[in-house]
């Protein structure tokens, strides 16, 4: 592995028919309180991390296929990230989250918990969530066809949403709960800007060539 703060350890693991390679950071990186030595997660290639910032993949996490992961950008946990993914800015993708398809997570945007993002999703900036007793997660996240709710493998309107869970949920204790829960999320989407679409570009990245 040609590259400055990373290299490969030699640990794979063969996944689906896909050969995944752990790295290890060489240098430290103080901005994310790392040090040389510290294991990182599993990559396919060299071209799944672009680290030319202060990008990291560590714990369990997986990124491969023809995904991109750059700039100040992290992936852990068990968060895998594949298809044409691309994850950059000061982003962050943990837990069991899924980040694939043509989807970009950037900016200061945040994608945990159980949540997946995928398609031509744009997720630019996260910071309305909110997690049901049964531990799933629901965020709202502004999109260029309005807000937007991902929980799990979901990606609802309002509308949807509601629908989706008076259908699957209605009259159980964990049903009233995710109404209550949506109503919260729509109303906080409205007090911070979320409701109208936005225009959400590729940010031109310092970082990356």
């Amino acid at each position: 592995m040609a590259n400055a703060k990373y290299e490969f350890t030699g640990e794979t693991k063969d996944w689906f028919g896909v050969t995944l390679k752990r790295i290890r950071l060489v240098v430290d990186i103080a901005a994310l309180g790392l040090t040389a030595g510290t294991l990182g997660g599993w990559i396919e290639s060299e071209k799944n991390l672009q680290v030319y910032g202060n990008a990291w993949v560590y714990g369990n996490a997986w990124v491969y296929g023809n995904a991109q992961v750059y700039g100040n950008a992290q992936v852990y946990g068990d968060a895998r990230v594949y298809g044409n993914a691309q994850v950059y800015g000061n982003a962050q993708v943990y837990g069991d989250a899924r980040v694939y398809g043509d989807a970009w997570v950037y900016g200061d945007a945040w994608v945990y918990g159980n949540a997946q993002v995928y398609g031509n999703a744009q997720v630019q900036t996260v910071n309305i969530t909110a997690t049901r007793t049964d531990g799933y997660t629901f965020l709202v996240a502004p999109t260029p066809e309005g807000p937007r709710v991902i929980a799990g493998c979901r990606y609802f309107t309002f509308k949807e949403a509601k629908a989706h869970w008076k259908a699957t949920r209605g009259g159980t204790p964990l049903g009233d709960e995710t109404m209550s829960i949506l109503k919260h999320l729509e109303t906080m989407a409205k007090v911070n800007g979320f409701m109208e679409p936005v225009a959400l570009t590729k940010e031109d990245s310092n970082d990356a060539v």
